[in-house]
């Protein structure tokens, strides 16, 4: 059990429910917060009679996507922090995606960025309330997708819808998440938990070794190996992140203004 921190854990009755922990912040991915998601998920990958794993966020959003302000306040230094956070990032996503038990991931709120949006790509089964919103949102604060998403997403929707969310960053609805396939099911905002709760427990009663065989090959029967494209993913993000117009996004997003970029 972890009970306290950026990232909570409980693990009962073969169900381990991890929590993101910063609802003040949106649940905005810090390297700390990223930091503690790899350790927790590294307790579940020990856990031999885990059946599911349930992911969530706290608070109002599940999660805003990467700390837009500690990534602004590292200023020229921030390769050196994006590259330590998308470590961390990448880890986690291959934590999940590695991960025998399938992994189901509840969405309020917003779910963007490489933090966000990128779970919820890497996850198994998705669950949203009628409210949630994504956004892929890298290339707004002239960032490149990670966690794998310019992966998965092209996966999930195919080629073209992929690249024109992650070219023009739409807001999507859950509706039309759930048109997309980027969801499995969309519940009223209330029932949110309750329907979450009840897929873990029936997952949980099922087959361990024939589901996690059936996670393991869909994965892997979808192509190029994500893990395979994650260092690219994180090579160029570092790079990226080193230009002006990367802290002129940033800016921008903490001054709620339109940014304007000059290709350094």
């Amino acid at each position: 059990m972890i009970d306290k921190g950026p990232v909570l854990l409980h693990i009962a009755d073969g169900i381990a429910r991890l929590r993101l922990n910063r609802p003040d912040a949106a649940n905005g991915m810090s390297a700390e917060l990223l930091s503690a998601l790899c350790d927790a998920i590294m307790v579940c990958h020990g856990q031999p009679n885990l059946r599911v794993l349930l992911l969530s966020g706290e608070g109002t959003n599940f999660c805003a996507g990467g700390d837009v302000r500690a990534f602004a306040s590292k200023g020229e230094k921030l390769p050196d922090y994006i590259r330590q956070a998308t470590a961390y990032l990448q880890n986690a996503v291959t934590g999940l995606l590695r991960l025998e038990a399938p992994v189901i991931t509840s969405v309020q709120g917003f779910a963007a960025g490489g933090g966000g949006f990128g779970l919820v790509c890497a996850s198994d089964i998705v669950i949203a309330g009628e409210s949630a919103r994504f956004l892929a949102g890298a290339t707004r604060v002239a960032m490149a997708p990670d966690a794998g998403v310019s992966v998965t997403l092209s996966r999930l929707v195919g080629l073209r819808r992929a690249m024109s969310i992650l070219l023009t960053n739409p807001v999507i609805s859950a509706p039309e998440a759930l048109a997309m396939g980027i969801v499995t099911k969309v519940v009223p905002d209330v029932e949110l938990a309750e329907a979450s709760l009840a897929m873990a427990r029936e997952l949980a009663e099922g087959a361990p070794k024939a589901l996690a065989a059936t996670k393991r090959l869909v994965w892997a029967g979808t192509g190029t190996s994500i893990e395979q494209c994650l260092s690219e993913e994180a090579r160029t993000v570092s790079e990226l992140s080193g230009m002006a117009d990367a802290r002129e996004g940033l800016a921008a997003v903490i001054e709620r203004r339109k940014p304007i970029f000059t290709g350094r």
